[in-house]
């Protein structure tokens, strides 16, 4: 099968065998959670009869989304994407009732979901913290406080003013903080970024001594996942371009928030909190203003709690 492509050949000696085996069965579990996101999303797209964009169109976005640091036509890397806030889908109603249970995924979808989690795995390289147990940590994390958000009450609220600042909403939202959480670390070295930078690393080089480790993770993640082989996954990740363009920034800001060291990303963190949740911030009551105060507060929590995972 496609996963055991990726599968290391086990080890001789028992130890290595029982580190391989503990990988794969933390690597089922990422796979068991990103799976019941995706069936979510599926059910919700069924539900509210979302039709998709065309194919042509998805695709040039993800060839546009490809290799772009290292490209000699742009400047710019990933993190001049980061957003000053994020526009979450709209409010769903049944998302967090069990409404997606008659839903199923096709088997090549769960195929390809393993065999690109399984990969991620064997990109992670063996150094003492930042590596795949790290990674499937702080999956498991975020998937517990996403759990444990407050509930709301559908009856009583509307598409934007509610107090889950529209998080747990919408399965989008959550696959993409998951998918975050899993390859936020990949391909790291174990070396802080001041180091890279000062001993003049190609890596530092290429994302000009900004957020190194951070970037190098979400274009080595994002470039596997547009791969071919991963097509129909991709294809229940996003179907049109407001669900590609969704995705791909909650994973930009998430991932780039876990750099708590960087000085301007600081500043604008701090920036957002202030614009979100500073007393005059609720003065204003007008429909535009009331959204956008939604989203720097769905900004503020979702940077947050992937770093507090």
């Amino acid at each position: 099968s496609k996963v055991e492509e990726v599968l290391l050949v086990r080890p001789t000696k028992q130890s290595g065998a029982k580190s391989v085996e503990k990988r794969n069965r933390v690597a089922d579990w990422v796979v068991e959670m990103l799976g019941k996101l995706l069936k979510e999303m599926k059910a919700k797209r069924q539900l509210t009869g979302n039709q998709p964009d065309s194919m042509a169109t998805i695709q040039e976005l993800e060839y546009g989304s490809i290799g772009a640091a290292t490209s000699e036509f742009t400047n710019e890397t990933v993190i001049d994407e980061v957003a000053e806030y994020l526009e979450l889908p709209s409010f769903y109603k049944g998302g967090n009732n069990g409404g997606f249970s008659h839903v199923s995924l096709d088997e090549e979808v769960i195929d390809e979901l393993k065999h690109y989690v399984y990969s991620i795995a064997t990109l992670y390289k063996k150094n003492p913290f930042h590596n795949f147990e790290h990674a499937s940590h702080v999956s498991m994390s975020c998937i517990k406080l996403l759990n444990r958000i407050a509930s709301y009450d559908e009856e009583n609220l509307d598409s934007s003013n509610h107090h889950t600042y529209g998080i747990c909403s919408d399965p989008l939202t959550s696959f993409a903080i998951v998918f975050s959480a899993l390859i936020h670390d990949v391909d790291h070295t174990g070396v802080p970024n001041a180091q890279l930078v000062k001993e003049e690393a190609e890596v530092a080089t290429i994302y000009k001594n900004k957020s190194v480790a951070e970037q190098n993770s979400i274009d080595i993640g994002w470039g596997l996942l547009m791969e071919p082989k991963y097509a129909n996954l991709r294809r229940h990740i996003y179907t049109t371009v407001a669900e590609y363009k969704c995705f791909r920034q909650i994973v930009v800001n998430c991932i780039m928030a876990t750099d708590i060291c960087d000085r301007d990303l600081i500043q604008a963190r701090n920036k957002r909190w202030d614009l979100a949740f500073s007393p005059e911030a609720g003065l204003k009551s007008d429909g535009d203003h009331a959204r956008l105060t939604g989203y720097r507060k769905a900004t503020v929590v979702i940077e947050h709690l992937i770093q507090l995972s």
